[in-house]
């Protein structure tokens, strides 16, 4: 039987009205109320331009689209044999997998989100390379990380699109070489902390603190972590992955690979975005992905049926 996994998109994914664009369908309201309660305020008002611009608003925003589309799947009979979620996205694959409890991830997701934005309040970010592979690009990178220009790499998505993370002018140096070197693009994104990268140690040792207190069960499938790449089903090792995974590389493409070995042939991408589910298609060509954002709940259903089947007759 064809496998099926739920991806969920990191900071990046979003935009404006995000929410208000999810399906209308008594599941989605239902988690907008209960996120609402448990953060004490209507969570209708992060997906707002302005309110975007914080890290806080950004992450709780994806958490809420993630777990919402999800449990809106679920009542319609879809559900997942895997997930992966990619940085914040982890929470959510977390939340649906059954092994963290939405009342617990928000606020973790909102303490993690504002630890980030303490740490590194301005002139450090993220950019992206694509055209370099990670030999090519972490000659680069260490030549250039000093003291005062530190620059990591982050996300590995795919062997030739690897995001980088550091100061403002680490960025710029690495950028700047990774197109004299060939790079077929090079540009810094729109995210103002430097995720996934030794910088962020301070956060992860305060967020492991904080998840020591909270109940992490056994998943009711598997869980992919970012951090090493494997399939988990032990709930403390879901929690390392959980509380450690800012402070090291998303090995994106590795975890993906994970999933397609354990015969994954379909990857939904859960709202918003398409990112993941371009990476899945090249990856994978002989799977099939699905963008599930801004479709009617129905048309998605009958949308992942139909390729189940699909790859269930190949």
């Amino acid at each position: 039987m064809a496998r099926l996994a739920f991806l969920y998109p990191g900071q990046g994914a979003q935009f404006a009205g995000m929410l208000h664009q999810l399906p209308d369908h008594s599941d989605v309201k239902r988690t907008f109320e209960e996120a609402s309660e448990v953060l004490g305020h209507d969570v209708l008002n992060l997906d707002t331009e302005q309110a975007l611009a914080s890290t806080v608003a950004v992450q709780l925003a994806l958490l809420v689209a993630g777990i919402a589309s999800t449990r809106a799947l679920q009542a319609e009979k879809i559900k997942p044999d895997l997930v992966v979620g990619l940085s914040v996205g982890a929470f959510a694959a977390a939340v649906a997998a059954g092994a963290l409890a939405l009342k617990d991830a928000l606020p973790l997701v909102r303490l993690r989100g504002e630890l980030m934005e303490k740490a590194y309040p301005h002139g450090y970010g993220l950019a992206a390379v694509v055209g370099l592979n990670e030999l090519q690009l972490s000659k680069i990178v260490s030549e250039i990380n000093q003291p005062d220009s530190p620059v990591f790499l982050a996300n590995l998505n795919a062997p030739t699109q690897i995001v980088i993370a550091g100061s403002a002018a680490g960025l710029d140096a690495v950028l700047d070489r990774a197109k004299n070197e060939g790079a077929r693009s090079a540009k810094r994104l729109l995210v103002s902390v430097p995720s996934h990268c030794a910088l962020l140690k301070t956060v992860a040792d305060e967020l492991s603190r904080r998840m020591s207190e909270i109940e992490i069960k056994t998943p009711e499938m598997i869980y992919i972590s970012n951090r090493r790449a494997r399939a988990l089903r032990d709930p403390e090792g879901i929690r390392e992955d959980l509380a450690t995974n800012i402070a090291y590389p998303v090995r994106w493409r590795d975890a993906t690979t994970v999933a397609y070995e354990r015969g994954v042939r379909l990857f939904v991408e859960l709202p918003p975005g398409r990112t993941l589910t371009d990476l899945a298609s090249v990856a994978f060509p002989d799977a099939r992905s699905i963008a599930a954002g801004q479709m009617r709940i129905d048309s998605l259903v009958r949308l992942i049926e139909r390729q189940v089947h699909w790859a269930e007759t190949r």
